[in-house]
C-alpha cells in the first residue's frame, strides 16, 4: 500500500510590513514553534482544537517533503513537528489502539476530527512496524464505526452535530470535524483505487468489486452531507452559508421554510469551506458529485471576494448584510482571526489545487492573509528561553454555537482569547499555503 501522505496535502510589537514578502522564520514554523515551546497545546487532548493544530502541523511537514523532493535528508520520518503529533496521539491510545477516555454515550462529530492526525501518522508510519500500524488503524476502524454507525441521522439523512444535545441540527462546523477523514478512509481503505492494492491486486476480483460498491456508497454518503447544508443553508443571493438548520423545525431559530439559523458566522463558514477544499483531496474526479462540490467552492469563494473587509483584508465575525463594515462594528461587531484565516487557506489551496481559476483571489488571499500579520500576529519575549522571540495569536472568538438563539448579540457577545489552537492552527495552514505561493513567485 502505498503512502497517502501527499494526497493528504496538499513586550509586544506588530509585525512589520517588510517581513510579510520573504518572512524569516517563516510564520508557519514560528508560530507552530511558538505553542510547542510554551507546551500551550499539551496535555493532550483528542478534541477537534487540538486536532486542527495537528492538522497544521501535518501541513507542514507535507510541505517540508514535497519542498526537500522528499530526499533522505528532509524525510518526514525525520521532522519534529511529525514527531510532536506522535507523541501527542500515542499519549491518547492504549498499545489496542483503544482511547484512554473515550465517552460511548456521548455522539458529536467534534470527536471525529482526531482521526484525519491518526490516519496521517497510519500512512507515515513504515510498514514494517506493523504493531504501532495495527495500533493506529484500529483506531481508525472504532471512528469510522462512531461515524458511519453509531451517529445519529435526521430524517434526510444527514449527521447530528451532537447526540443527544442537539437533535436533527446540522452544522457546518460538523462538516470539517468529519467529511475530510471519511474522504480519506473510504480513498485508502474501501475503494479498489491504486492506493488500496489489496482490494487492486490480481486475483480479488471479487473482493474488488465489494470494495467499489462499498466506496460508491460511502462517496454518495459524503456528498449527500454536502447536498443537505447547500439545500438548506445557502443563500443564493449573497453566496454566503448559514450556521446550521434543523431538520425538523422545533428549535427557537430555525427558519420556517428551510430550518436554517438566521446569520453566516464566520467560523462556521470557515470550517465548511475547508470541508470542501480538503475533501475534494480524496474525492473522485470519475463521481458526478465532484464537478459539484468544486461549484459549491467557488460559490462561496465568490461570495469571500465580495464580503472581505477592504480596510483590514480580513471578514467579519457575522457576516450577513450592513452587519458588517462601519454600521456593524458600532453595534459590536469585528474583524474575526480564525475564520479569516480559514478563509485564506481555502482560497490559496483552492487556487493552488486549480479549482479556483480567478487571478482575482490570489489576491483576495494574498491580502487576506498579510491583514492577518498586520492585525493579531504579535511578538513577545520569552523570558524562559534566553530572551527568543515567540509569536502570540489575537483575535480568535472563544466559541460558537446554536445552542440559543443563534442572534447577532449572542456571537458579539462571545469573547474573544489569546494563543486559541483553533485560530493558531488555521492561521498556520494558511501560513504554509502564503509561503508556497511566494515561493512559487520568486
Amino acid at each position: 500500500m502505498r503512502s497517502i501522505v501527499p494526497i493528504l496535502l496538499a513586550a509586544t510589537a506588530l509585525a512589520a510590513p517588510s517581513q510579510l514578502l520573504n518572512p524569516q522564520p517563516k510564520y508557519s514554523t514560528w508560530m507552530a514553534n511558538s505553542i510547542i515551546t510554551r507546551n500551550l497545546s499539551s496535555p493532550a487532548t483528542r478534541y477537534y482544537d487540538q486536532a486542527t493544530f495537528y492538522r497544521s502541523l501535518e501541513a507542514i511537514v507535507v510541505a517540508h517533503q514535497n519542498a526537500s523532493n522528499s530526499s533522505s535528508s528532509c524525510s518526514s520520518s525525520s521532522s519534529p513537528y511529525l514527531s510532536y503529533i506522535t507523541t501527542q496521539i500515542d499519549s491518547l491510545l492504549h498499545p489496542n489502539g483503544t482511547f484512554v477516555s473515550w465517552d460511548y454515550t456521548d455522539h458529536q462529530l467534534d470527536n471525529i476530527r482526531v482521526a484525519s492526525s491518526i490516519l496521517f501518522l497510519y500512512s507515515t508510519t513504515s510498514p514494517s512496524d506493523a504493531d504501532k500500524r495495527e495500533r493506529y488503524k484500529a483506531a481508525l476502524d472504532f471512528l469510522y464505526d462512531q461515524l458511519v454507525n453509531k451517529q445519529r441521522r435526521n430524517s434526510e439523512g444527514g449527521f447530528w452535530h451532537k447526540d443527544p444535545k442537539y437533535p436533527n441540527q446540522m452544522w457546518l462546523d460538523g462538516l470539517y470535524m468529519a467529511e475530510p477523514f471519511y474522504a480519506a478512509y473510504t480513498l485508502l481503505f474501501l475503494s479498489c483505487s491504486p492506493v488500496n492494492t489489496t482490494a487492486s491486486v490480481a486475483g480479488n476480483e471479487g473482493t474488488a468489486s465489494a470494495a467499489d460498491a462499498a466506496a460508491q456508497k460511502s462517496w454518495d454518503d459524503i456528498l449527500l452531507q454536502f447536498s443537505l447544508i447547500e439545500h438548506h443553508c445557502r443563500n443564493q443571493t449573497s453566496g454566503l452559508v448559514k450556521h446550521g438548520y434543523d431538520s425538523s423545525h422545533h428549535t427557537i431559530w430555525a427558519d420556517p421554510l428551510t430550518g436554517a439559523s438566521p446569520l453566516t458566522w464566520i467560523r462556521a463558514q470557515g470550517w465548511y469551506l475547508m470541508a470542501l477544499i480538503d475533501v475534494l483531496d480524496y474525492f473522485p474526479q470519475s463521481h458526478p458529485g465532484y464537478s459539484q462540490l468544486v461549484s459549491w467552492a467557488r460559490q462561496l469563494a465568490t461570495a469571500l471576494k465580495e464580503t472581505q473587509d477592504s480596510d483590514t483584508g480580513g471578514w467579519w465575525l457575522v457576516m450577513d448584510g450592513e452587519l458588517g463594515g462601519s454600521k456593524g462594528r458600532e453595534k459590536g461587531n469585528y474583524v474575526e482571526s480564525s475564520g479569516s484565516s480559514m478563509y485564506v487557506y481555502g482560497l490559496l489551496k483552492g487556487v493552488r489545487k486549480g479549482y479556483f481559476f480567478e487571478r482575482e483571489l490570489v489576491e483576495v488571499g494574498r491580502r487576506g492573509y498579510e491583514g492577518l500579520v498586520r492585525q493579531f500576529v504579535k511578538e513577545v519575549v520569552n523570558v524562559k528561553g534566553e530572551g527568543e522571540v515567540l509569536l502570540n495569536w489575537e483575535g480568535t472568538v472563544r466559541v460558537g454555537s446554536l445552542d440559543g438563539r443563534g442572534d447577532f448579540a449572542y456571537y458579539t457577545g462571545i469573547n474573544r482569547v489569546e494563543n486559541s489552537l483553533i485560530g493558531v492552527g488555521a492561521f498556520t495552514l494558511a501560513s504554509v499555503e502564503y509561503e508556497m505561493l511566494m515561493a512559487g513567485q520568486q
